[in-house]
């Protein structure tokens, strides 16, 4: 009579968690990857000056950038890294408006540009149909 050697089975309650760190490590190389790229934008040097911050809001704010020389940049669409002219920056802005209403609007302007550029982007944005514009500086240092 032969003898068969028994062997013994796993149990069903044992989870091999091999493939789950796979899949983590995977999706960590992922957000590594990703997330400097959401971080995309225009180089501005914000001015200082100390003021209260932004009240927590719950909308997402529409952020208008004038970098140094004077060029317009909307934290919307697909070339936000682009400079806009003064129709393409109001089609925008009333279109956030129309969708968005009471969506808040900032103004982040260079330190160094003009004043007046930054009264005309704050003049745009009004004309677009956003009821209140906010600027952007940085706490001094």
């Amino acid at each position: 009579m032969i003898r068969r050697k028994r062997t013994r089975k796993k149990p069903m309650s044992e989870i091999n968690v091999v493939p789950y760190i796979d899949v983590m490590l995977v999706l960590l190389v992922i957000f590594m990857v990703t997330t400097p790229l959401l971080t995309q934008g225009v180089a501005v040097e914000l001015p200082q000056a100390s003021s209260q911050p932004v009240p927590d809001l719950n909308k997402e704010p529409l952020i208008v950038t004038v970098d140094i020389d004077g060029n317009y940049y909307v934290s919307i669409g697909d070339e936000q890294d682009k400079p806009i002219d003064h129709e393409l920056l109001v089609q925008r802005v009333a279109a956030v408006m129309q969708y968005k209403p009471g969506t808040p609007v900032l103004v982040r302007g260079d330190a160094q540009v003009s004043y007046g550029k930054v009264v005309v982007a704050m003049a745009l944005i009004q004309k677009a149909g956003a009821p209140n514009v906010g600027l952007l500086t940085e706490p001094p240092h």
